[in-house]
């Protein structure tokens, strides 16, 4: 590697460590051990082949959900995860000091962290790295359906361990043909 791609390097992991971070803590269920591994591994595999990545932050992001995929199909026991909250390194970008909404990131990240391995990836592929089910399922190899499938269960089972992240949700848009109460309008039939 000559010495401008060594500077390319640098500058790139320096930027953008918290961020690959913070992704790496969701995907392992909040084990800081875990995430540094997960971050380190993808950035030796960039590092071999840096010379030829165009997207060095799309190719680093992609091995990670590749990596934390092989590691959730190795067949191992499966043990509840245990979450310490103190141990989180979760920092809301734009705030001082990372107070912000931080009982909602520790509900968060404690029920992530109960989901298998499986059900929180495909979690924070979706909603956390805001990719389409078509992407989700190009970066896991496998069906658009499953991804459907499994998002639609894991939201379900996260609901059942967090059920306070429901009343935090945002109020659905309402239908302007439906009052708020639900009920239908006069004269229309249900």
């Amino acid at each position: 590697m000559d010495p401008q791609d060594q500077l390319r390097f640098r500058d790139f992991v320096d930027a953008r460590w918290g961020t690959l971070l913070r992704l790496a803590n969701l995907l392992t269920g909040g084990d800081p051990h875990e995430a540094e591994d997960l971050v380190q591994t993808a950035l030796m595999k960039a590092l071999g082949r840096w010379r030829h990545i165009d997207d060095p932050e799309g190719y680093v992001r992609k091995v990670m959900y590749r990596h934390q995929v092989s590691r959730w199909r190795l067949r191992r026991p499966h043990r509840e995860p245990t979450f310490d909250a103190s141990r989180t390194v979760w920092r809301e970008e734009g705030t001082a000091d990372g107070t912000a909404d931080a009982d909602l990131r520790i509900t968060m990240a404690g029920a992530l962290a109960r989901l298998t391995p499986r059900q929180r990836t495909m979690l924070v592929l979706r909603y956390f790295e805001d990719l389409s089910e078509s992407e989700v399922a190009a970066a896991l190899g496998c069906s658009v359906g499953t991804v459907r499938s499994t998002t639609h269960r894991s939201l379900a089972r996260l609901r059942t361990l967090a059920p306070e992240l429901d009343a935090r949700r945002p109020a659905a848009a309402t239908d302007p043909d439906r009052p708020a109460n639900g009920t239908a309008p006069k004269g229309a039939h249900a």
